[in-house]
């Protein structure tokens, strides 16, 4: 008996010590990425952005590969913390570029597109998707490099290096990345680091459109961090718009853009803290929302991926689409619908000029 008590305390207290480690690793290995770092345009594009000339835009979270409409995300609720395989990972972006592809936009933004993480078994996603889609010039900024996440303890989802990209067929001046506020203490470990990348464009007029690619924080547990990421957003945009710039964010907001989705597209969602409806009145004079929304065909953005995509019960909202400024006049906007058959978001889209008299 008293072996089997010393071999008992010697187990626990080498789960102990194991426990101890990691918890030492983790926070040596955590850094955030420098706010203000300048970024490489590449394959840069020689023509110029032209006022008054109808162009488009698209947005699309690709969920770093993984979600298959059959998905479900641990952090939402469901069962799986990694893409199914390298291939499923292939597959699932080179559906979203056929997606984005076919909607023909002049400008891309895409967001969680990984560059060596566990979840996505290595897949170089950023590869992939500029050697598909040459003819534009490509700007990647890393929204983070987190260390080894040892859970869920069965799968665990492991080391994530992933970022946003910005894809313009004209030319890019240059690109900066900025860092957002984001949480303290352990929770930092699972909504990892976050950022925006500000692209300013030349345009014919001797202005900039600058084009701001976000991707602001879904699983804090302090709602005042995602308040204060959006007032720095928006902050920087109306001094831009006040410069006489054209301003145009698109991205994934995380928050519920046409105030109560659940309205609109059947399922509640009251028992999901993240998806709280968007602050509109706390854009500033001079900026506006636009949240893509075809009232007689409606198509959500998001899904909640608590369980496998089932059109008929799962939660849907729309997160993603656009702040623009006041000189940038939008002519259309709306939701493609892929059926969430290749990310947990379906791609945004919006046509717009850029005034002349701006």
């Amino acid at each position: 008996m008293k072996r089997v008590f010393k071999w008992g305390i010697c187990i626990l207290l080498v789960l102990i010590l194991a426990a101890a480690g990691y918890v030492i690793y983790a926070c040596a290995a955590y850094y955030r990425v420098e706010d203000e770092l300048r970024i490489d345009v590449e394959c840069n594009q020689e023509s110029l952005v032209e006022a008054d000339t109808l162009y488009k835009i698209v947005s699309y979270n690709v969920g770093f590969g993984a979600y298959s409409a059959d998905y479900s995300f641990f952090m939402d609720g469901g069962r799986e913390s990694r893409a199914r395989s390298k291939e499923a990972v292939e597959e699932n972006i080179g559906g979203a570029l056929d997606a984005v592809e076919s909607l023909g936009p002049q400008f891309v933004l895409f967001q969680e597109v990984d560059i060596g993480s566990t979840r996505s078994y290595q897949v170089d996603e950023r590869s992939m998707i500029q050697e598909r889609m040459a003819g534009y010039g490509v700007v990647f900024a890393q929204n983070y490099d987190s260390p080894y996440l040892l859970w869920p303890l069965n799968e665990p989802h492991g080391k994530s290096r992933s970022g946003m990209m910005t894809l313009s067929a004209y030319q890019i001046g240059e690109s900066l990345r900025r860092s957002l506020p984001v949480e303290e203490g352990v929770w930092k470990f699972l909504d990892l680091d976050r950022c925006y990348s500000v692209s300013r464009l030349p345009v014919d007029n001797e202005r900039e459109l600058v084009l701001i690619n976000a991707h602001l924080s879904a699983y804090t547990k302090d709602g005042s961090i995602a308040d204060a990421q959006l007032h720095q957003l928006a902050a920087e945009m109306a001094e831009e718009y006040r410069k006489g710039n054209y301003v145009i964010c698109g991205g994934d907001f995380n928050k519920d853009l046409l105030g109560d989705s659940s309205a609109v597209f059947g399922a509640s969602g009251e028992e999901y803290s993240w998806a709280q409806p968007f602050p509109a009145d706390s854009v500033p004079e001079g900026l506006g929302l636009v949240a893509p929304l075809d009232e007689e065909r409606p198509v959500a953005s998001c899904r909640n991926a608590d369980r496998p995509y089932d059109a008929d019960t799962a939660y849907t909202l729309t997160v993603d689409g656009f702040l623009v400024s006041d000189n940038v006049s939008v002519e259309k906007s709306g939701v493609a619908d892929t059926g969430f058959a290749w990310s947990d978001h379906n791609p945004v889209y919006m046509e717009f000029r850029l005034n002349g008299k701006a």
